[in-house]
């Protein structure tokens, strides 16, 4: 029997696509399917169809619902793609497998300390903030050579940089810089792009795409 479309199967697809015309390997994009605010019944037909990476923005979400999740399917890895607050830190090195939202010298006192506790280290895309929008957290350009000499230091393991471009701007001046960014300073990943526009991403360099709305839905409105 035929398998049905189904948005996973779109979005691969469109994937693929977008990185043949960008003439990449699709092999150099991980989907990261961002779960939040989604219940676990919304995930379960993902996890089936072998989808491996989610995203969720908050530890206390992710603590409620992962566990028995992850006792199902064991392969699943967990990305913080929202903002950490450093109380939390320890919390989200037990958790996560990926943390996306690296911003600030206290973060990475934090995550050293947990890293060092757990005997655990989580690799770290530093969030730079490329639209200066303290709102949305994210390292100010001129400080990131800092922070990365600091994560170094901390021997916090960077998988590289993480940007969300102002809303209803157009995204690629941002995605483009946040690749020169990452060339600039040796590193491999850039995590960017979202329902909206992550094949400008891919075609720019991403490696890291989130994809929330595309795959569920818009997201419940909260309790």
């Amino acid at each position: 029997m035929e398998k049905a479309d189904t948005p996973l199967d779109d979005i691969r697809a469109n994937i693929e696509k977008t990185c043949k015309i960008a003439r990449r390997s699709p092999d150099e994009v991980t989907l990261v399917a961002v779960s939040k605010m989604h219940p676990a019944e919304a995930i379960i037909p993902l996890l089936e169809q072998g989808q491996v990476h989610y995203g969720e923005n908050r530890v206390q979400e992710a603590q409620s619902k992962w566990p028995g999740l992850r006792d199902r399917f064991p392969d699943a890895q967990l990305h913080l793609v929202g903002q950490l607050q450093s109380n939390k830190a320890e919390d989200a090195v037990a958790l996560f497998d990926v943390i996306h939202s690296l911003d600030r010298s206290s973060l990475v006192k934090a995550l050293g300390k947990a890293f060092d506790k757990l005997g655990k280290r989580v690799p770290c895309f530093v969030q730079v903030d490329v639209g200066k929008e303290d709102q949305k957290g994210g390292c100010p350009i001129d400080k990131l050579p800092d922070l990365l000499d600091q994560a170094r230091e901390a021997q916090i393991p960077l998988a590289g940089l993480m940007c969300i471009p102002p809303l209803d701007t157009e995204p690629a001046p941002f995605f483009a810089f946040l690749d020169k960014l990452a060339r600039d300073h040796e590193l491999d990943g850039r995590s960017m792009g979202m329902s909206g526009d992550y094949e400008t991403a891919i075609r720019l360099g991403a490696t890291h795409v989130r994809v929330g709305t595309a795959l569920f839905g818009e997201r419940p409105e909260p309790a």
